[in-house]
Order: C-alpha cells, then structure tokens, then sequence
C-alpha cells in the first residue's frame, strides 16, 4: 500500500528550496574551478550564459509543476506529452543521471577530505571506500524517511553557503588581476571554448528541478515548487560567478588545473592556513549535503515509474518508514560499481569525466521536458492561463535550444557513451512489457 507523509512529515518552501539549492550546489562549485582551468577566464562567462539556460529550463519545470503536480518530476511530464515509451525513457536515463552524479559527488567529498587526510589524493583505494562509505551512508539516512533527509538538506545548505559566501565576497580583494587574463587557452575557437565550459558549468546546476521529483511529498506543491526551483536557480547563480571569480582571480592557472581542493588553497591565501581547513570542512558539509540530497530522489525516480508499471515492481515497495528501499539500495550498488570501475584515474580526471556524463544523462531529460511543455501546449491549451501562452512557448522554445547546444558541448565520447546509455532503455523497455503479458 502507498502513503503518502502527514502534512507535518512533508517538504516545506524552505527545506524545498534547500533540497534544490543543495543538490546544486555541491561537489560541483567546490571541484569545478580545477576543471574549467583549462579553458580560462572564459568560462566566468561560460557561468553567465548557464546561468541564463538554467533559469529557462527551471521556468520551464516551474510551469509545469502546477499544471502536472505528479512525483517524478521529468518523467511525468515526458510521459504526460509522449507516452509510456518516451516517458521509461527519461526515467531510465534520468536514473543513471542520478547515480552516476552521486558517484561524482562522492568523489569530490573524498577529495576535499584530502586535505585533513593527504593520503586521499594519492592513495586510490583509501579514496575509493570513503567514497562508497559516504554513499552507503546517506542511502541510511534516507532508507529511514524523507523527512530525515529533508532536515538534513537544510541543515548542510545552510553551512555550506556560509564558506562559499566568504571566498565569494572577502576573494574578490585578494584577485591578481593577471590571472584572469588567459582568456581562452584551448587552442580552439571562443565559441568552441565557450561551448565547453558551459557544459562543465551546467553541472553545478544538475538538481534545478529537484523540487517537482518528490511531488506527493510537498506541501502546497502547486505554489512551493515553482517558488523553491525558481529560488534555488538565483542563489545558485549569484554564488557561482562570485566565488568563481575569486578563485580563478586568486591561484594562477597552472596551479589551479591540479588542485584536488581549489576552494581550500583559496582560502588559505585569504584567511591563512586555518581559513583553508574552515573552506575544506565547508566542501565536505557540501559534498555531504548534496549527496544526501541527491541520494532522496535516486529511490523516487524509479518508484514512480514502477508505480505506472514501466519499472521493475520491486522499485515501488515501500518501507516501512514510508521510503523506496529496494530503490535506493539498488542503485547504490550501481554508484558502488562505477567508482570501483574509474579507480585507477586521479580525482580530478576522475571527477571530470563522471561529470560530463552525468550532465548529458540529465540534458537528454531536460530537452525532453522543454519539448513535452510545447507538446502540452498544443493538445491541452485550457490547462494553460491564457495571458501567458505565447511567454511559455518562447521559454520552452529557448530553453530546448540551450539544452540542445550543451548536449553538442559534451564532446563525441561523452555523447557517444551517453548515447550507449539510452540506446540501452530500448531493449530494458521490451522486457518489461514482455513480462507484463
């Protein structure tokens, strides 16, 4: 039987917009800067134009939030303008969007735990058990319910902004001018350059849509999730080009481009040596809380796809704390899996490749999604308030574009696995309706 949590047990404004807050900014702000170093002080406007898509595509996810107020967030509205096939297929790669980001995730908090424990950054098998540790952990917390968590994520996004916001504001006094002026050192074109930072970037905004995922579990979901998503988007915005800046302003590029802990070497410049280890304690809380948050919808995805029968049932049992066990350990033995596989590589290629391929995995939905809002629009135009039709239609229209350009800026392997990874819904979707008879 499926129940739903008491009002009391469920997600308010507040711990919702901590829920997409969280779940964006978290391994990817604080390793990020070390990746985009190789492309320069173009990917500060690399920030911007993602910033610009991301708002797009959350008013697209807003929009669609009060008119289709189901879990699942992307998968339900997929499946609402598509149909079952299309709709399996963005729960299936939605999923493997989540697990394969918690894998990222886990090792950013590794890496950030290098700074307290050095042997992390050089010793692959201690990083690999702390980071399936971490992963077995919150898969804990949220087997216990989603209230536990949702305290949990408000808690860590409250501590993590904190650190983030001093390096974003005291930094900027401390950027050398000279180390921003590599603008782009790729050896390819700006736009090229450009359109691979903005990839990257995006990452860090991988969770813009975390409040319409857990839909059954929010109070007033018609008003709290467009309002949590839209301000998640903002203070996501504002800290990452801030603190992003001060970074790439204040460690030279060379440097940077091999920091397992940029952040932490910032700070260390700014406040001495006890203001790296304050910075590295926040990156671990933001690790943490984003993993936890992240770790909530890896079991909702899936349940409600089981729930409509495009999943395995065992997905759709609940616990008896209310919760998709089966789901969320499941998956974390996937997660478990692809750090065992990517071992041998240092963190930060590590963390880099892992990254792109989870933010293809969740493009290919958000496409999806801007498309579906358009398909709706056409068949079920009364479901729609009438002063705004041709507003949501340019938005919809815009923001597909955008997810469409950062899909080509993932680069052919990234596309050609991710493409593997769709490709393989097909025969997953065959068996299922072969059992089903």
């Amino acid at each position: 039987m499926i129940t739903n949590p008491p009002a009391h047990k469920r997600l308010g404004l507040w711990m919702l917009t901590a829920l997409v807050t969280g779940n964006m900014i978290g391994s990817g702000i604080f390793l990020l800067p070390a990746s985009l170093a190789g492309f320069g002080s173009i990917s500060i406007l690399a920030w911007c134009f993602t910033a610009v898509g991301a708002l797009l595509i959350g008013l697209v996810f807003a929009k669609l939030s009060t008119i289709i107020p189901r879990i699942g967030g992307p998968y339900a509205y997929c499946r609402e303008a598509f149909g079952d096939f299309v709709g399996f297929q963005m729960a299936y790669n939605y999923w493997i969007a989540l697990w394969v980001g918690n894998a990222a995730i886990a090792v950013a908090f590794a890496g950030y735990l290098g700074v307290f424990w050095p042997a992390l950054s050089t010793n692959h098998h201690y990083a690999f058990f702390v980071s399936a540790g971490a992963v077995w952990l919150m898969t804990l917390i949220n087997v216990l319910g989603i209230h536990r968590a949702g305290m949990l994520q408000l808690v860590t996004t409250v501590l993590k902004l904190l650190p983030l916001l001093l390096v974003a504001t005291l930094g900027l006094l401390f950027v050398q001018p000279h180390n921003l002026e590599n603008f782009n050192i790729t050896g390819h074109s700006n736009f090229s350059a450009l359109t691979g930072a903005a990839t990257l970037t995006l990452w860090a905004f991988i969770g813009l849509e975390s409040a319409t995922v857990p839909a059954d579990s929010v109070k007033d979901p018609h008003k709290n999730i467009a309002r949590a998503t839209i301000l998640g988007i903002l203070i996501a915005a504002v800290v990452y080009i801030l603190s992003t800046i001060a970074v790439m302003g204040i460690i030279p590029t060379a440097q940077l481009a091999h920091s397992t802990a940029p952040y932490a070497d910032a700070a260390r410049i700014i406040f001495g040596p006890m203001g790296g280890m304050l910075i590295a304690v926040g990156a671990i809380v933001s690790c943490f809380g984003a993993l936890n948050g992240w770790t909530l919808l890896q079991g909702q995805i899936p349940m409600a796809a089981a729930r409509d029968g495009l999943f395995p049932q065992p997905f759709a049992k609940e616990s008896r704390f209310g919760t998709p066990a089966f789901g969320l350990i499941f998956t974390s033995v996937l997660i478990t899996f692809l750090l065992f596989l990517t071992l041998g590589q240092g963190l930060v290629k590590q963390f880099t490749f892992i990254i792109l391929l989870a933010t293809l995995s969740s493009l290919i939905p958000y496409f999806f999604t801007t498309m579906a809002e358009l398909v709706i629009f056409v068949r079920d135009r009364e479901r729609f308030n009438g002063k705004r039709l041709l507003g949501s239609s340019i938005i919809a229209i815009l923001a597909g574009i955008y997810a469409f350009w950062t899909i080509i800026g993932s680069g052919e392997q990234t596309v050609f696995y991710g493409c593997l990874l769709f490709f393989s819904s097909v025969p997953v979707f065959a068996w299922m309706k072969y059992n089903s008879k």
